[in-house]
């Protein structure tokens, strides 16, 4: 059996590690597509040799574009490459234009596509990845769910059942593979209690309007207790004109998955509006509150530390101050959130 993965952002390269290597020792043949959607070295390379993952076997090398012109860039030069290669499954995983790209030139070429993270649904079209969401699950052929409320939402939606397997999260696969390593990887000088933030969903960093009212609110933050901001380098385009100048307001580059792991785990509290570090701070135990109106993992908030505060700067004054004062809610991981995910996803392709 051949195997072919696509992997495009960072979160990708998380959710591939640990299925290459359980692929890897069923004996499966695989190939590894690095879309190049992320061409920043400190948001791809260093995560590949971090996670011990084999160099991709081929770079599409796509770069920055539009939604369409990346999506586009994706399929025209991926088809080549599936052509030649002829795999018998292409996995995809998360929400990235890569994701989309693949699962649809997969359909027209009649290869099965296996969704991992399938049915997650924060019910807001007007973001971009609901709708690579909704369309990678549609075509897909195997949709790998990371909890059970993933697996109702593709039932209302008509996928048939005998397509969908509830495995569990499969990034927490590799933050249990890599807690271990993470406290050496600490960034040096970090006082002994911070607030983690992190910021990068277009939504939120191409409005200058509410970017400003959230870097003061930062600032104002800082006063009571150091915020430590590792920024994507997308938002540091948008935020240059107004970056906090409190001396309390640590701005970071891009931290290596290790590093940002220990910064997560130091934490008294994460600032986000990142999926998956809604999952991450649930399983770590952090309180975590998301600076969004709606998440595709509700499970982090059910179950989890998450907070949905919206973007209403005095609510995340509010439910910050009160997780200082008195700590966050108790919170549990979800099942199937095991580190064994990527085993159970192995077996059903491999049989």
């Amino acid at each position: 059996m051949h195997v072919m993965h696509i992997e495009g952002v960072r979160p990708n390269f998380i959710k591939a590690a640990p299925l290459v290597r359980a692929l890897a020792a069923r004996g499966v043949r695989q190939t590894l597509v690095h879309s190049g959607q992320h061409f920043d070295p400190a948001m791809s390379d260093i995560f590949f040799e971090q996670l011990g993952m084999p160099a991709p076997d081929v770079n599409l090398a796509v770069g920055a574009g539009s939604h369409a012109q990346q999506t586009a860039g994706v399929m025209q030069r991926l088809e080549p490459v599936v052509l030649e290669r002829k795999p018998d499954l292409m996995v995809v995983y998360g929400d990235a234009n890569s994701t989309l790209a693949a699962a649809l030139l997969c359909a027209k070429l009649l290869v099965p596509a296996a969704h991992v993270e399938a049915g997650l649904r924060s019910f807001d079209r007007a973001m971009p990845e609901e709708v690579n969401r909704l369309l990678t699950d549609q075509i897909s052929s195997l949709l790998f769910t990371p909890s059970r409320d993933a697996g109702e939402n593709l039932m209302r939606e008509g996928i048939p059942a005998e397509k969908i397997h509830f495995v569990g999260n499969i990034m927490i696969d590799t933050l249990v593979a890599m807690l271990p390593r993470a406290a050496a990887a600490l960034p040096q000088g970090l006082p002994e209690r911070y607030v983690l933030v992190t910021m990068h969903r277009a939504g939120n960093v191409d409005d200058q309007p509410f970017m400003r009212s959230f870097m003061e609110t930062l600032g104002q933050i800082s006063r009571l207790v150091p915020v430590v901001f590792p920024v994507h380098p997308r938002t540091q385009l948008r935020m240059a004109p107004l970056q906090a100048q409190d001396h309390r307001l640590r701005l970071l580059a891009p931290q290596p998955y290790l590093s940002f792991l220990a910064l997560q785990q130091r934490a008294a509290l994460v600032v986000t509006d990142s999926g998956g570090i809604q999952e991450e701070t649930t399983f770590l135990g952090i309180p975590c509150l998301t600076v969004r109106d709606n998440t595709e993992r509700p499970v982090t908030v059910t179950t989890g530390s998450n907070i949905l505060v919206g973007r209403n700067m005095q609510r995340l004054r509010d439910e910050l101050e009160t997780i200082l004062r008195d700590g966050g809610k108790a919170c549990a991981a979800p099942p199937l959130w095991d580190g064994k995910t990527a085993d159970r996803i192995a077996d059903i392709i491999g049989a």
